[in-house]
């Protein structure tokens, strides 16, 4: 299949879903919802809400029918990721004038609007994913994303996960530098925290709201977990150039991390073969993400 024509696809759906998030909230403060906006549209790959409706069709909802199951959750998920960027971005965070090759938002803004506009990005995504439009006796599986969505979006996922790697940086560029090069635990945690539980609480999510078994989410979770730190590494080694030096290639070099991520691809594909042929989107976004340039 084309991953490329299938993300295309599924984009300006989830667009349209953001979009209408804004257009139901009139009584937004005009420089608020300019300052949620900024990175939103337009966006980046969307890659995530994309992961939460393939995964929505790998447990057997047909298309039209997953994508209106998973949108709830696709929406949150980017809402979520967004949030993310402009916090991490702020002058006490990553201190990032640019993103996407545009200003961050609290240059094109200010600080104190940049702080607010994650603040509401964050809480709008609960609001989404609160709202969806599935029968009552779908609660319990409404319930489970929301619980999995505040998961990893808290002080035992995101949140947690950068505050750790704010610590583990100030130890790399500090006096005790010298030992920092053999923490490979506490950067896998970091990986797992901040990036691949989001993914995962995007495909659990979208699988579950698409009616997945109890054992399905299970592996789907384990699959995403995999898949999100294989990202992130892949990530690192994009930035390989950059002048700041991912942190993979502090402890390892970029072979190794390759194959590092490339093992845990195939773990993740292993995870989830006995699916049925409705999961080969799910399978080549998996592929997509851990082996795309750029």
């Amino acid at each position: 299949m084309d991953v490329h024509a299938y993300m295309a696809e599924r984009t300006p759906l989830i667009d349209a879903a953001i979009e209408a998030r804004f257009a139901n909230a009139a009584d937004l403060p005009e420089r608020l919802r300019g300052a949620m906006r900024h990175l939103l549209f337009p966006g980046g790959k969307r890659l995530r809400p994309v992961f939460a409706i393939a995964a929505a069709e790998a447990v057997g909802a047909p298309s039209p029918a997953a994508m209106y199951a998973a949108m709830p959750i696709a929406v949150a998920v980017e809402l979520i990721h967004t949030y993310s960027l402009i916090h991490d971005d702020l002058p006490c965070m990553d201190d990032d004038a640019i993103r996407r090759g545009r200003p961050t938002v609290h240059v094109a803004y200010d600080e104190a609007t940049a702080v607010l506009a994650g603040d509401a990005l964050l809480t709008e995504a609960f609001a989404a994913l609160a709202e969806n439009s599935a029968p009552a006796s779908d609660a319990e599986a409404v319930l489970f994303s929301v619980r999995r969505l505040a998961e990893a979006a808290g002080a035992a996922g995101l949140v947690g996960g950068q505050v750790d790697d704010l610590s583990y940086s100030s130890t790399l560029s500090g006096p005790d530098a010298s030992g920092a090069g053999t923490d490979h635990v506490r950067l896998a945690s970091i990986h797992a925290r901040k990036t691949a539980a989001l993914f995962s609480a995007a495909v659990v999510g979208g699988a579950a709201l698409a009616g997945a078994s109890e054992s399905e989410r299970e592996r789907l979770e384990a699959f995403a977990m995999d898949v999100g730190v294989a990202f992130q590494i892949a990530d690192d080694l994009l930035d390989a150039d950059s002048d700041e030096a991912a942190s993979i290639l502090r402890l390892q070099g970029t072979e190794d991390a390759r194959l590092g991520a490339e093992g845990l691809l195939e773990c993740a594909l292993s995870r989830i073969e006995d699916l049925c042929e409705r999961a080969e989107p799910l399978r080549e976004l998996a592929r997509y993400a851990v082996r795309r340039k750029k």
